[in-house]
């Protein structure tokens, strides 16, 4: 009895270790979030809720809603408020807004007439705003399919004033749209419910519910990476670079199924560009961006050269190396060394990933 004990000890000990976050950190919530519209009524107007994902706080309002509708079945993952892994999503648009990515590439206003209250907008000409939009709004769409929201009046996406063609805006427009990537978000809306339905969790539960998130979120980043080719052509190569091994990094991220709470996501994101890159920038070696900043968009970078040269094998042997939920908690913290730890030896990398898919 006395080992029984000691091993369910060192085990709770362990499951604690591993799920730590750096507690003495700020948490840092994204841009203008305590102005944010968290429930569907502070958006009625005129008979109907209508959202603009073309005004900032708007779009932010969509992930405040979501987070407010799916914390209850995310409790195997943490009871904590900022635990729920949707969070991730929030605070990438946080940081896209605060470093200017969200606006026109060819000007450097923010604001406009559509978006009420001093709101800034968000370009349908920017292509960080076009790859997320599909990781908002249709989500968003696919939890209301799923009817997660409780509400009387009508909800009605509004459309940008050019470019509208190139969305969706409606649960049977995107459909039709995107018939596939719509069915992986009401996927995951759906394994949340069923889940849920247990009265015994599964400690495979948190795994399984991350597995269908990140699933949606690749296929998200991929469909709009393809779809909005075009747009990223308005950019410095430096920018189009990152934006190019910021989209590969997602395949990463996705199979090592990151657990996307609001303080690892913070963590993980610190040592992201602070503003759009110009021609000119070579890091790790651009003046005005930290060692940090300078280590991240290098790494991205190796990450994303090494993978084309050697024909997606890096990808493929990640991918392999992640088959179980302990190789998947060794891959988050390689993702974490690789990102914010200039000592450790990318030379390694491939051989550590063989390795590890070899005792899968």
């Amino acid at each position: 009895m006395m080992k029984i004990n000691l091993f369910v000890a060192l085990s709770l000990f362990y499951f604690i270790c591993i799920h730590a976050e750096k507690s003495d950190e700020p948490l840092s919530y994204p841009s203008l979030w305590d102005k944010v519209p968290g429930q569907l009524d502070e958006l009625a107007k005129d008979g109907k809720i209508a959202i603009n994902p073309w005004c900032y706080m708007h779009r932010m309002s969509l992930y405040k809603v979501l987070l407010s509708v799916t914390d209850k079945y995310m409790t195997t993952i943490g009871l904590n408020g900022t635990d729920n892994p949707l969070w991730g999503l929030p605070a990438q648009l946080g940081w896209k807004f605060r470093t200017g990515r969200l606006n026109d590439p060819t000007t450097v206003s923010l604001l406009c007439d559509h978006c009420s209250g001093g709101d800034s907008c968000i370009s349908p000409k920017s292509w960080w705003s076009c790859v997320n939009y599909y990781v908002s709004v249709i989500p968003f769409l696919a939890a209301e399919d799923e009817g997660f929201f409780q509400h009387s009046l009508p909800i009605e996406i509004l459309q940008p004033s050019e470019m509208a063609e190139d969305f969706c805006y409606t649960v049977s427009g995107c459909q039709s749209q995107v018939p596939e990537l719509m069915s992986k978000w009401e996927t995951f809306f759906q394994g949340l419910k069923n889940l849920s339905l247990s009265d015994v969790p599964d400690p495979g539960d948190e795994d399984k519910i991350l597995e269908l998130m990140w699933e949606a979120q690749k296929l998200s980043v991929s469909t709009a990476t393809s779809k909005f080719a075009e747009r990223i052509k308005q950019y410095s190569e430096p920018e189009v670079s990152f934006s190019r091994s910021w989209s590969n990094a997602v395949n990463y991220v996705a199979a090592a199924h990151f657990r996307s709470g609001l303080r690892k996501t913070n963590h993980f994101q610190a040592p992201m560009p602070r503003r759009v890159l110009k021609e000119g920038d070579k890091p790790p070696n651009i003046a005005d961006l930290s060692a940090e900043e300078n280590h991240a968009l290098y790494m991205f970078s190796w990450m994303d050269s090494m993978n084309r040269l050697i024909g997606g094998t890096l990808v493929n042997t990640w991918n392999k190396a992640m088959c179980s939920e302990k190789a998947r908690e060794k891959g988050e913290q390689l993702l974490q060394d690789l990102v914010m730890n200039p000592q450790f030896a990318v030379s390694g990398l491939l051989s550590i990933l063989i390795e590890m898919s070899s005792n899968c």
